[in-house]
């Protein structure tokens, strides 16, 4: 029997596979139970492009009550953050890596608030 993590690594590798056939920076998410984490990641996967995440300063700030990076409205603010990093970068499409996680709250929240922030994906 698979763990539950077991299940969502699996998941994300076949993803990555079909995303590596795209040749596209891909745009990864990971989510904790405390922060969310989003890079963009060259379309060779050899170097990260941008990153953005709860866990930085000016995020924390942003969002306010320590602790809080665990919520749709930070996840908002992550997806807009990296949109502006990654077109900074020269990056106008990516492929979304959900990373096995379900595109439903906060990994939704953030793809939805990059989309608005001017990413094509």
């Amino acid at each position: 029997m698979l763990t539950k993590k077991e299940l969502r690594v699996r998941r994300s590798r076949q993803t990555r596979v079909r995303i590596a056939t795209q040749r596209v920076a891909r745009l990864m998410v990971f989510r904790s139970n405390l922060h969310i984490y989003a890079n963009v990641i060259s379309d060779d996967g050899s170097k990260v492009l941008a990153s953005a995440s709860t866990a930085e300063k000016e995020v924390r700030e942003q969002i306010g009550a320590a602790g809080k990076g665990g919520n749709a409205a930070a996840a908002t603010l992550v997806g807009k953050r990296i949109a502006e990093k990654a077109r900074a970068a020269g990056v106008e499409t990516v492929a979304f890596d959900r990373s096995g996680f379900a595109y439903h709250g906060r990994v939704k929240a953030l793809a939805d608030a990059a989309r608005e922030a001017g990413l094509q994906f």
